[in-house]
């Protein structure tokens, strides 16, 4: 069984297995510090994490949004309320250059 795991400042945290990520569709994971992330994963494999927070609302629904990818390939998710869309790599928002959310180094681990 894989795990995937976010990597805190504190030390790493498992938030789920990888096999409950479907591509293209986000979970939350409340973590220890009571803070929430949105765990991603591409159809590529490639797991990502931010603040499941959206700055514009204040409502902890990122991990409900919608992925997508740039013209130029820069993965995003879009807030399923306002639509803003925040880079999964970076955490800036991508149509308000003013409003950005933290991102998690992801891992893997058996």
């Amino acid at each position: 069984m894989t795990m995937v795991h976010l990597k805190l400042e504190e030390g790493s945290v498992a938030v789920c297995e990888a096999a409950r990520l479907t591509p293209g569709r986000g979970v939350a994971a409340l973590l220890p510090d009571g803070r929430q992330a949105a765990v991603f994963t591409d159809r590529r494999g490639r797991t990502y994490a931010i603040d499941n927070r959206d700055p514009f609302t204040g409502a902890y629904v990122l991990s409900r949004g919608l992925l997508g990818a740039t013209p130029e390939g820069r993965p995003y998710v879009a807030s399923p309320l306002l639509k803003h869309r925040f880079d999964l790599e970076t955490g800036a928002c991508l149509d308000d250059a003013a409003q950005a959310v933290r991102t998690y180094v992801t891992e893997h681990s058996h």
